[in-house]
This record gives structure tokens, C-alpha cells and sequence, in this order.
């Protein structure tokens, strides 16, 4: 696809973009993960918090259903997708958004030989939201600066969300696995974690079962200097680290926290491995980075697997493969690369293990014996993206304090006492 006309724009560095997918400092467009600062990032999971116990009542759930029935959206999604689809889609109906969408350009008039740059300005004509996700790299960016340049011209122009570019980025992805982070971080129960008796105001006055979960945590001796939040944690990322656009949006995310360490665990390859722009970026926001080529590496004499606050698996996306790829990885010994239950059980007792999923179940990254381990939160995690990316709907639509002043009217005496008097 020729961008010919937006590479000036395209080649800037991202902090001189983000201006541009801006209004009035308030989100226009969602397509970077570097758009997001830490008090967005709270703010938003916190408008999460609020949608997700206003869904779980009738009252609260019909409210939602009002909020943005007026509006609707085109998911547009040119790349196999099941769980970002699918998440956008009930995300959307939360808020009573209709949908629509178009997956395979074969039945548009793309097959006519229409440009998919005059199909997005199509979609913008009909629908007040493009959700997209696309093999092609940089096609939301140059999307939404479609849509500005009609705005400049007082003509029809709508936000555009990138739901995963090509290797790029997948900013909601990202996005959700902070909220996930965040929750786990606060060290609720199960339940609370669900949202059965978790209150938005745990985010700040954690309830009695987190208190004394944290406080257990922090008796013995080898947690004494956990701490509530993404501060002061290691996280670790295993698998394909240069092709995984999920990675490379979290990674961006998590050095916005103070003395983070960020692990790197693949095959040393070029093309599966960290990419030095992405390496240089991560030390200029004060991350420490490391890389290595197995979750045994040791760091200060303890291996990766058990110095870990959080892992973060990934498959290998052999749909990236490219001719002459499957003979260059021939001798990489992928075994380092998977977890086992031996591994999960030297892992710190609170440590998350993620997945952006789709799992690969022939590769084996995360073997199924896992997932009821207290520890796998990828189903969660999935969960999640549900919620907030409501939120950023929310958000981006300007209805979040809306729904902050109803929950407050309606149900925070009910959840703040349900969450000081859980048991579990």
C-alpha cells in the first residue's frame, strides 16, 4: 500500500505525533500505546471499575445501554481476529453502541480495485467510530490523519482506534494488560478480582480481605519489600519478542512506572529478539532492560523465572514467517521458550502469568496443565479487555464522568459496604 503521502508525517518520533491524535489535550485517536500517561491509564481503569459492577445490575446495565446509543461503529478488521473482535464488539454493546464490520475486503469493494484509504473515508460517512485492525503496518496512523486533513477541510471525520497494525503495535491490548496488572497489583482476592465485591474505592482504600492478603505477602521474609502497584516490580517477557506488537505496546507502557525492570527471555535472532529501537527507547524512559535466552538466565545469581513479578508468555507468530525464516530458526532450541509447572512453581506466589493469546497449542508455550494454577491470569486478562476498552469508549466519547456520577449516586454505598464486609 503506497503512503506516499503521509511519510513525512509517519517518520516523526512519537512524541511529535501525539499532538495531532489530540483534541483539546483529550484523545481523538487511539493509536499508539505512548498516547497514554499514568494518570490516564488510572483514570480509565478506574471508569472500568465503575462499568464493570454497573453491568453486573439491571439498573445499572440499562444506564450503560443509554450512554452512546446514538453512535455507531465500523470494526473493520482485515487480520484474523477472535478475542480483540469480539471484545470491541461486547465493549461496544455495553454502551449501546451498534455495530457493524467488514473482515474480509475480498466482499467489499476493495475486490473492485477501491483503495482501502477511500473505504475508511466510506466507513466515516456512515459511522461515528473505526475500529481497525490490519496486517499493514502504519495503516491506522495514516487513517487517522486521513480523518484530520477533513477535519481541516470542515468535512466528515470520526476517531480511529487501531486494534493491532501489522507487527507494529496493539495500543488495547497494552491496555488491558495494565488494568489486569493494576488489579493483580492491589493483591485482592479472587472474587474481589472478578468484580463479586471489588469497589472502585479499593483502587485507593483497599478492603479488608486485599489488607490482609497484602499484609500475609509482606510477613515473609523474601516479600518484605513487595509493594501495592506496577512500581518497583520485574517484569518478564518470553517468546517472540521482535514480531510481537502486543509486547512492544506493554513494554512502552510499564517503563511509564518508576524502577521497573523489564526481562527480554527469546531465541538471540534477529528477527526474534528485542529490537535495538525498541532496547533504546525503554533505557531513555529509565527502565532497567535486560535480555536472555532462557527463563533460567541468571541476573545476581538468581534465575529470571523466580526474580519475575509478572511473566508475560508469547507464542511464537510463525504467520510473520517469511521465505528462508523456518530454516534460520531450524537450530533454535524453542524448549526455553515454554513453561512448564516446574517453572510456575518456583515463581514468586503472586506473580501473574499472562498471554495475549491465541495460545499456540502445537507450539506449547503455555500448556493447558497451567491454567488452573492461582497464578495463570491470561483468562482474566482476556476478560478484561472487555471492560476497558468500555472505558475507553467511554473516554473517548466524553461520557466517563457521566457514569462516575451515577455509580456515585447509585451504588457506592451499596459496593463500598459489600467489599468492607466480604469474607472471601
Amino acid at each position: 500500500m503506497d503512503f506516499y503521502d503521509y511519510e513525512p508525517r509517519l517518520r516523526r518520533p512519537p512524541r511529535m505525533k501525539t499532538p495531532e491524535l489530540q483534541r483539546d489535550k483529550h484523545l481523538k485517536h487511539m493509536i499508539f500505546a505512548s498516547q497514554f500517561d499514568r494518570d490516564l491509564l488510572e483514570h480509565l481503569a478506574s471508569v472500568a471499575d465503575l462499568i464493570r459492577v454497573l453491568a453486573r445490575d439491571k439498573a445499572g446495565s440499562d444506564f450503560l445501554s443509554t450512554q452512546l446509543s446514538e453512535k455507531r461503529a465500523m470494526l473493520y478488521f482485515t487480520q484474523p481476529s477472535t478475542r480483540t473482535f469480539l471484545s470491541f464488539t461486547a465493549a461496544c454493546q455495553i454502551l449501546g453502541i451498534t455495530v457493524n464490520e467488514v473482515r474480509d475486503p475480498s466482499l467489499s469493494s476493495e475486490a473492485k480495485g477501491e483503495s482501502p484509504f477511500d473505504s475508511i473515508r466510506m466507513f466515516s460517512s456512515y459511522f461515528d467510530l473505526i475500529i481497525m485492525r490490519s496486517r499493514i503496518p502504519n495503516f491506522a496512523e495514516c487513517c487517522a490523519y486521513l480523518m484530520n486533513d477533513l477535519e481541516d477541510f470542515n468535512q466528515r471525520d470520526v476517531p480511529i482506534i487501531n486494534g493491532g497494525a501489522g507487527t507494529d503495535e496493539h495500543p488495547t491490548q497494552a491496555l488491558l494488560d495494565i488494568y489486569t496488572i493494576q488489579r493483580t497489583f492491589q493483591f485482592t482476592s479472587p472474587q474481589e478480582m472478578d468484580g463479586h465485591f471489588f469497589a472502585p474505592s479499593a483502587r485507593y482504600e483497599s478492603s479488608s480481605a486485599s489488607r490482609a492478603r497484602f499484609d500475609e505477602l509482606r510477613e515473609r521474609p523474601e516479600y518484605s519489600g513487595l509493594t501495592r502497584g506496577l512500581n518497583n516490580k520485574e517484569y518478564c517477557f518470553c517468546g517472540d519478542i521482535g514480531r510481537g506488537r502486543t509486547v512492544k505496546s506493554l513494554a512502552n507502557l510499564l517503563s511509564l512506572y518508576d524502577d521497573v525492570t523489564l526481562h527480554f527471555v527469546s531465541p538471540q535472532h534477529p528477527k526474534l529478539g528485542l529490537p535495538g529501537e525498541l532496547q533504546n527507547r525503554l533505557l531513555n524512559a529509565g527502565a532497567r532492560v535486560l535480555t536472555h535466552d532462557s527463563l533460567e538466565s541468571l541476573v545476581d545469581g538468581v534465575p529470571v523465572i523466580e526474580r519475575a513479578d509478572c511473566l508475560y508468555m508469547t507464542r511464537i507468530q510463525q504467520e510473520y514467517n517469511e521465505p528462508g525464516d523456518a530454516d534460520s530458526f531450524r537450530n533454535i532450541n524453542f524448549d526455553n521458550y515454554k513453561l512448564t509447572p516446574d517453572l510456575v512453581a518456583r515463581m514468586k506466589d503472586y506473580a501473574p502469568i499472562l498471554h495475549p493469546f491465541p495460545r499456540d497449542a502445537n507450539f506449547g508455550e503455555i500448556p493447558p496443565t497451567i491454567d488452573t494454577n492461582p497464578r495463570a491470569m491470561y483468562f482474566r486478562q482476556a476478560r478484561n479487555g472487555m471492560w476497558i476498552r468500555a472505558a475507553l469508549l467511554a473516554y473517548l466519547f466524553n461520557v466517563d464522568r457521566d457514569i462516575a456520577s451515577y455509580y456515585r449516586r447509585n451504588f457506592a454505598e451499596y459496593t463500598s459496604y459489600a467489599a468492607a464486609n466480604s469474607t472471601t
